[in-house]
């Protein structure tokens, strides 16, 4: 079983390697991964939130429809919209972030296979938290540097 990792684990705030191979230790790892979205009722789960440094990502945000992403990457983005953010790795913190209200991403899928997703409003919101983690950064970081001393010291 994975470990939720949780802020200030400095593995949140690592750049995550591509992945150049898709098998079955992706596979696993999807697998496990999903689990531990449901479990923790979360809508996305990035690898560094296992404590694993590798660009994966799953989002299910409730729709019938579970994204499985590796090495996802932005290609295009439209609007703006601002919008309270949690995250399962650290609790009881929620800010307001500004972010694009649709997006173009490609990605491989489970199966290693190129994909290219249009994607708008909390799906687009959801992936774009996840593409953060993977580049370590946290919704914590959109804050200025005082509301984040402020907030962080009541953890």
């Amino acid at each position: 079983m994975l470990e939720l990792i949780k802020y200030p684990n400095p593995i949140l705030k690592k750049k995550c390697s591509p992945i150049t191979i898709v098998g079955g230790e992706e596979e696993d790892l999807f697998q496990k991964m999903v689990k531990m979205m449901y479990l923790n009722r979360g809508i996305g789960l990035a690898a560094p939130q296992v404590g694993i440094n590798k660009q994966m990502a799953v989002v299910d945000i409730g729709d019938k429809r579970l994204l499985k992403l590796i090495n996802p990457a932005v290609v295009e983005a439209d609007g703006t919209e601002e919008m309270e953010e949690g995250c399962l790795s650290i609790p009881d913190v929620y800010i307001q972030v500004k972010r694009p209200k649709r997006i173009k991403v490609k990605s491989l899928d489970e199966n290693g296979q190129e994909t290219t997703l249009e994607v708008s409003g909390l799906m687009a919101r959801t992936v774009l938290h996840e593409i953060d983690h993977l580049k370590g950064r946290l919704i914590i970081d959109y804050l200025n540097p005082i509301k984040r001393f402020l907030i962080l010291k009541k953890k």
